[in-house]
């Protein structure tokens, strides 16, 4: 079944680095760089596409070549930009990051500026159209007025991702709102307080989040709804590349939700969607709608 998805958040050009050998602190090292179009918005929309929804991102974009690049990748998967912001003469976002020699990130910086353009004003116009939606998905590079503003405003099932530890505080005043989050282990400390995984769930459940699905990275995932708690171990797939993988995961949750999935079966699917876009060089695995449907035909 095909669904429409509202995703709200950030798009920019991601630049990465991979050395050939162990990463040498404070010193070139040999290796390879890659351009790509990302950001954890987009990507989750991007994923949302090759799961087969109809999918419209919300997003601000510069007039700059990386802009125009990211529009035509967007357009190209089928998304509909109609409710984006334009930005002439602003420069898009860009994320520069490095992994270590496995692919598992090491070090990223975000230059996300112009993200914070997508205010509660941009976004009025278009509440109906969104409201409109089956789900709507959003990311902590959005100021908090702006998450505020979501929550007070939209009446449609809300999903989201805290992005970082830097970031993920400014979806409080949108916990009591959400169906589901997905943070990792640090992320779901940053917004508790707490000190432990599973203190950290419990709290998110207190403060309103119906669905907490807590990434434990190597170690899998926690997930929670009511009184239910199940830990799932995660899918060995080799991995190549794991930049990506928590966004497919998010977008094969809320698809998996969408589609009627109880709590274990939607932390199932998005294991797996993390396992098969980590064995991808790319952020997005082109593979995954195929993939994660064949599963759930079994």
């Amino acid at each position: 079944m095909t669904y429409r998805i509202t995703v709200i958040g950030g798009a920019n050009v991601d630049i990465g680095g991979r050395p050939a050998a162990a990463l040498a602190l404070r010193d070139s090292n040999p290796g390879t760089v890659s351009q790509r179009y990302g950001g954890v918005g987009r990507n989750i929309a991007h994923n949302l596409c090759l799961l087969g929804q109809e999918v419209h991102l919300i997003t601000a974009l510069g007039g700059d070549l990386y802009g125009d690049g990211l529009r035509e990748s967007c357009r190209a998967l089928g998304m509909d930009l109609s409710m984006s912001l334009v930005l002439p003469d602003r420069r898009s976002s860009t994320y520069l990051y490095v992994t270590d020699e496995s692919g598992d990130m090491h070090v990223g910086i975000s230059d996300m500026e112009i993200t914070r353009c997508l205010t509660p004003e941009v976004l009025i116009p278009h509440r109906e159209a969104i409201n409109a939606s089956d789900a709507v998905i959003v990311d902590a590079n959005l100021e908090a007025e702006t998450l505020r503003w979501i929550g007070e405003n939209l009446s449609v099932p809300l999903y989201a991702d805290p992005v970082s530890t830097a970031k993920a505080p400014r979806l409080n005043a949108l916990l009591p709102r959400l169906r589901a989050l997905k943070p990792n282990g640090l992320e779901a400390l940053a917004l508790t307080g707490e000190h432990d995984s599973l203190s950290a769930i419990r709290a998110l459940q207190e403060r309103g989040v119906q669905r907490v699905f807590l990434s434990l990275g190597a170690h899998g995932m926690m997930a929670a709804e009511g009184e239910e708690l199940v830990k799932l171990p995660c899918v060995k797939m080799p991995v190549v590349n794991t930049t990506g993988a928590g966004d497919a995961a998010l977008a094969a949750l809320v698809w998996a939700d969408l589609c009627g999935g109880d709590l274990e079966s939607c932390a199932r699917t998005a294991l797996l969607a993390g396992a098969i876009t980590s064995a991808c060089p790319e952020a997005n695995n082109p593979e995954l709608g195929k993939l994660l449907k064949n599963d759930a035909a079994r």
